[in-house]
């Protein structure tokens, strides 16, 4: 059974202006490397799938510029997706709305972060997760970081990919399920959306067990 921690020892004066890769050498000095970073994006939108990625870097070509996705343009993020996905090892996963549904969106977006774990082509011996949970089921051990996406340069990297392929994935949704701007808002509850929904109803990708779609 892999084993769980969680950490939010850093103190706010003692964080840097970006995240760095200290986390990953000082695991690779206890002899658990390599390291992956995972992050999820997904979590709030009313509608599509949640998408986890799972990235190991190379400690010798990290791309520069790293950093929490929402923290970065679109522009930069794709420019930095290319990077990664140049450079690094790369999985990702994604938990559908349905069963998003089904389990609840924490159980779904840990799930996909485990998943994209599993998928990547080399085994880590260390897995650094963004927030407060450690995906259960990960064959090797597990750290939660509390904002991790800006301390380590693995989940900040890995939610940079998640953001980027769930994004082109809600761009292609439009295609399929017109009216409701999912390639402007994602999925999420802006006014526009909401008033969609209130004029043609709710399709297959929408999460019915959020509000406002969730019958009482």
């Amino acid at each position: 059974m892999a084993k769980s921690t969680s950490s939010d020892s850093r103190l706010l004066f003692d964080m840097p202006e970006g995240p760095d890769f200290s986390m990953e050498m000082a695991a690779r000095k206890r002899g658990l490397w390599p390291v992956a970073g995972t992050d999820e994006a997904g979590r709030g939108p009313l509608a599509g799938p949640v998408v986890a990625a799972a990235v190991v870097l190379d400690p010798d070509n990290i791309p520069e510029g790293l950093h929490d996705s929402k923290q970065l343009s679109a522009a930069r993020r794709e420019m930095l997706f290319a990077r990664i996905m140049e450079t690094a090892f790369v999985s990702v996963a994604s938990s559908s709305s349905r069963r998003i549904d089904r389990i609840d969106i924490r159980k779904a977006s840990l799930d996909a972060m485990r998943r994209a774990v599993a998928g990547l082509e080399v085994a880590p011996k260390l897995v650094l997760t963004d927030g407060r949970d450690v995906p259960p089921g990960l064959a090797c051990e597990g750290r939660a970081v509390i904002k991790g996406d800006a301390l380590s340069v693995s989940i900040s990297a890995a939610s940079i990919v998640a953001k980027v392929m769930r994004d082109r994935m809600m761009a292609r949704a439009e295609e399929t399920y017109p009216g409701y701007g999912f390639a402007v808002h994602a999925g999420y509850a802006t006014q526009v959306h909401r008033t969609a929904i209130e004029s043609i109803g709710p399709c297959r990708l929408h999460r019915m067990s959020f509000r406002p779609l969730r019958k009482e």
